[in-house]
C-alpha cells in the first residue's frame, strides 16, 4: 500500500495501535481513505487536535457510525481528551440529532471509559434547575443570536406552536448550553458540525454559522470543520455547508 508517511504518522497519533480488517480485505480502499483523512484534509485544517476530535465524534454520532466512533474515542482518551469533554459532546448532540441517534452511543462511551479505567458517572456539569433553566436559556440565545432576533421569533410563533419555542429556550439552551465542561466556542462549533452532518437543515445551519461568529469562531474555523468532516459527511452535505459559510460570513 502506498500510504504517505504523513498519513501514517497522523493515523498513529489519532488511532494509536489500532488495526482494521481493511488491511487484509480492502487494501486499495484503505490507501485511498487513509491518505485522504490523515493527510490531504489535515493539510487544510487549522483547528487544534482537541477541537478536531470533538467535532469528529459529534459527526460520527450524528451519522450513526458506531465502529468509527469507538476507534476515534479510544484514541481521544489515549491522547488526553478529557472524559467530561467527551460526555458533553454526547449531551450536546441530543437536542440536535435527537435522543434516538445518541442513546446507543452513551452506552458505547461508558463501556470504553470503563475499559480505560474511568469511573462513571462523571461529576455533574449542570448549572440550572427547573426554576431558572428557561431564563438562562433565553440569555444564551440572545447572546448568540441577538435579542431582537430571538424576541421576533417568539412573537411570530402561532399560538398553537409557542410551546416548541419554549422547549428550544428551556431544553436545548437552558438544559444543555448552560452546562460546564465545554465553553461557548466549543458548543457552537460542535453544534455546527452536528447540523452540517444532518440532511435538510440548511436554515438551522445558517443560524448557527452566525452563532459561531458571535462567540468568536471564525470563517477559517468553520471551513476547517467541514474539511475534516468531509470524509464522513460526503461532498453534497459539505458543499451545502460551505455555501452557507460563504453566504453568512461574507455578509458580516
Amino acid at each position: 500500500m502506498e500510504i504517505t508517511q504523513t498519513a501514517k504518522e497522523n493515523k498513529e497519533k489519532i488511532l494509536p495501535n489500532q488495526k482494521t480488517t481493511l488491511e487484509e480485505t480492502d487494501p486499495e480502499l484503505l490507501e485511498i481513505i487513509d491518505n485522504f483523512i490523515f493527510d490531504e484534509t489535515q493539510q487544510h485544517n487549522t483547528l487544534t487536535y482537541r477541537t478536531t476530535t470533538l467535532i469528529t465524534l459529534a459527526a460520527l454520532i450524528t451519522n450513526q457510525s458506531q465502529q468509527l466512533y469507538m476507534k476515534i474515542l479510544e484514541g481521544a482518551i489515549d491522547n488526553g481528551i478529557k472524559p467530561i469533554e467527551i460526555k458533553e459532546v454526547l449531551y450536546q448532540t441530543i437536542p440536535y440529532a435527537g435522543l434516538s441517534k445518541v442513546y446507543d452511543f452513551i452506552d458505547v462511551t461508558n463501556q470504553v471509559l470503563d475499559e480505560k479505567g474511568v469511573d462513571v458517572p462523571l461529576p455533574g456539569q449542570s448549572t440550572t434547575n427547573r426554576n431558572n433553566r428557561k431564563e438562562k436559556g433565553y440569555q444564551i440565545q440572545t447572546q448568540y443570536f441577538g435579542k431582537e432576533n430571538i424576541d421576533a421569533m417568539k412573537e411570530n410563533a402561532p399560538k398553537d406552536q409557542e410551546h416548541l419555542y419554549d422547549f428550544l429556550e428551556s431544553y436545548c439552551f437552558g438544559d444543555f448550553y448552560t452546562r460546564t465542561g465545554l465553553d461557548d466556542k466549543d458548543r457552537e462549533i460542535i453544534t455546527f458540525s452536528i447540523i452540517a452532518s444532518l440532511r435538510g437543515c440548511e436554515n438551522q445551519l445558517r443560524g448557527h454559522t452566525g452563532g459561531n461568529l458571535s462567540v468568536g469562531n471564525t470563517k477559517e474555523d468553520l471551513i476547517s470543520a467541514v474539511t475534516v468532516l468531509l470524509p464522513y459527511n460526503g461532498f453534497p452535505r459539505t458543499l451545502n455547508a460551505l455555501a452557507i459559510i460563504n453566504e453568512i460570513c461574507d455578509a458580516q
